[in-house]
C-alpha cells in the first residue's frame, strides 16, 4: 500500500471512528475539548506510524489505546490525578504506577451511551445554533474545519473560532457529559434534531453559493440521524426526522439538471428518485407512527413528503391531504414558513386564487420580509392567474433576495417568461 493509499485509509478510519473515540474519551476526562485534542493526537501518531507499519487489523482499537495513553500522560502532566480519581471513580491498576487511573474498563464501556452523551453535549442549548452545527459536524461528523467552512461558504478561521468558543463555553458552563432525563429530555432532543435537520437543509437547498445542492451535507445529516435512531430507538420524532430526510434525499438526483440548474418538484423525472431511500423513509415513518409520534412536527413533514413519494406523477399527488397535513402542522407548530407551504398546497388543491389569498396574509410578516420564497410563491400564483406584470415584479424581487446563484438564475428566467407572456397577451 502506498503512502497515499495509507493516508486515504486513515481518513476513512477517522470518519468512522472519530466520534466513538471522542465520546469514549470525553466521559473519562469530562471535557469535550480535551477529548478531541487527545483523539487528534492519536490521529497524528497514526499518520506518522501507519505508512511504515501498515493499517492495523483493528484501527479503531489502536486509536483508542493510543489516545488512552495520551490521556494518562495528560493527567500526569497536569497533576490532576487526585481530583480526576474522585470524579472518574475508577480503581487504580495495581500493575500501573499508583498515581495513574485504570482507564481501560471505562473506555471499553458501552460506546452507544457515550455517543448519545456526545450528541447532547455538542447540541447543548448553551451554544449558539451556528456553534452547535460546527461542533456537531466536527465531533460527530468527523469533518475537518476546512471541510465545514467550505460546506457553509464561510472562512475557515470563522469555523475554527466557533469551535474553539463552543468548547470553551461548554467547559465554562460546566455542561455535564450526560443524557438529559425527565422534562429536560424533550427540549434537548428538539435541539439535537433541529441541528441535524439544519445541516440536511443546507445540503438540500444551499442558501448561498453557486451550487443548488451540497449532497455531502445531506449525507452527513442522514448518517447522524440514522446513528441517533439507533441510539434512541423509542423516540418517535427521531424516526420522524429520519423518515423526512430519507424521502427528501431520494429526490436528489432529479433535483439538479445536466448543467447544475435546479429542477422543481413537479418537473422532476421521478424515475430518477431513489426507491431504496423512499422505502427506508416510509419504514421509518411507519415506525414513528407505531411509537405514537404521528402528530410530531417531523413525522407530519415526513407524511407530507410521503404523499409526493407515493405519487407516480405530479398529477397523482394527493394535494388535499397535503394541505390538510400542513394545516395540522400549523396548529401544532405555528410558523409563517409552514403557512407559506400550506398556501402552496392549497393552491395546488383548490386553485391559485385560494393560495394567493393565504400568501397575501403573510406579506406583512416581519420574519418573512427578506425571505425570497414568499415573493417567489406569490409570483407563481400571480402568473397562473394571468397577472403577468405583477408576477414578474415578484419574481424579480425574489431573485434579488436569494443568495444562491442557481436559484437566482431560475427566478430571473421565470420573470423573463412572464414578460414574454405579457407581451403576447398569454
Amino acid at each position: 500500500m502506498t503512502v497515499t493509499d495509507t493516508h486515504r485509509a486513515i481518513d476513512a478510519v477517522w470518519r468512522i471512528e472519530s466520534a466513538k473515540l471522542i465520546a469514549g474519551l470525553a466521559r473519562i476526562v469530562h471535557d469535550v475539548g480535551l477529548a478531541e485534542d487527545l483523539a487528534q493526537d492519536a490521529l497524528v501518531v497514526a499518520l506518522e506510524k501507519w505508512p511504515e507499519t501498515g493499517v492495523p487489523d483493528n484501527p479503531g482499537a489502536w486509536l483508542m489505546a493510543t489516545a488512552k495513553h495520551r490521556a494518562i500522560d495528560q493527567l500526569r502532566r497536569q497533576k490532576l490525578l487526585e481530583r480526576k480519581h474522585e470524579q472518574l471513580g475508577h480503581e487504580l491498576d495495581a500493575r500501573q504506577d499508583s498515581t495513574v487511573p485504570d482507564l481501560d474498563a471505562a473506555i471499553d464501556d458501552d460506546i452507544g451511551d457515550d455517543l448519545l452523551r456526545l450528541v447532547f453535549t455538542a447540541c447543548h442549548p448553551v451554544l449558539s445554533t451556528e456553534a452547535r452545527v460546527a461542533l456537531t459536524l466536527r465531533l460527530l461528523g468527523g469533518l475537518t474545519t476546512d471541510e465545514i467552512a467550505r460546506a457553509f461558504l464561510v472562512p475557515e478561521s470563522t469555523i475554527a473560532q466557533r469551535i474553539v468558543r463552543a468548547k470553551r463555553t461548554l467547559a465554562d458552563a460546566h455542561v455535564p457529559f450526560e443524557v438529559p432525563r425527565g422534562a429536560d429530555l424533550a427540549e434537548r432532543m428538539s435541539s439535537v434534531l433541529g441541528v441535524i435537520y439544519l445541516i440536511f437543509n443546507e445540503g438540500y437547498s444551499a442558501t448561498a453559493g453557486d451550487d443548488w445542492m451540497r449532497p455531502a451535507l445531506c449525507d452527513d445529516a442522514l448518517r447522524l440521524g440514522r446513528i441517533l435512531a439507533e441510539l434512541a430507538p423509542t423516540e418517535p420524532e427521531v424516526r420522524g426526522l429520519v423518515a423526512l430526510m430519507e424521502i427528501q434525499a431520494s429526490r436528489s438526483r432529479a433535483r439538479v439538471g445536466p448543467s447544475g440548474e435546479p429542477v422543481l418538484l413537479l418537473e422532476q423525472d421521478r424515475s430518477r428518485w431513489d426507491q431504496m431511500l423512499i422505502h427506508r423513509g416510509l419504514d421509518a415513518l411507519a415506525r414513528a407512527e407505531e411509537l405514537g409520534g404521528a402528530e410530531g412536527p417531523y413525522a407530519m413533514q415526513a407524511a407530507i413528503a410521503a404523499c409526493h413519494a407515493r405519487a407516480r406523477t405530479g398529477d397523482d399527488t394527493d394535494w388535499p391531504r397535503i394541505a390538510a397535513l400542513y394545516e395540522r402542522l400549523a396548529q401544532r407548530t405555528p410558523s409563517p414558513v409552514v403557512e407559506l407551504n400550506r398556501a402552496v398546497a392549497v393552491a395546488m388543491a383548490y386553485g391559485p386564487a385560494e393560495g394567493l389569498a393565504l400568501a397575501d396574509k403573510l406579506v406583512s410578516e416581519p420574519s418573512l420580509r427578506n425571505y425570497h420564497l414568499l415573493p417567489s410563491v406569490r409570483g407563481d400564483f400571480l402568473a397562473k392567474l394571468g397577472r403577468m406584470d405583477e408576477a414578474r415584479a415578484e419574481l424579480e424581487r425574489a431573485a434579488s433576495l436569494t443568495r444562491n446563484a442557481r436559484e437566482r438564475e431560475l427566478l430571473l428566467s421565470r420573470a423573463a417568461a412572464c414578460t414574454g407572456a405579457a407581451r403576447t397577451g398569454l
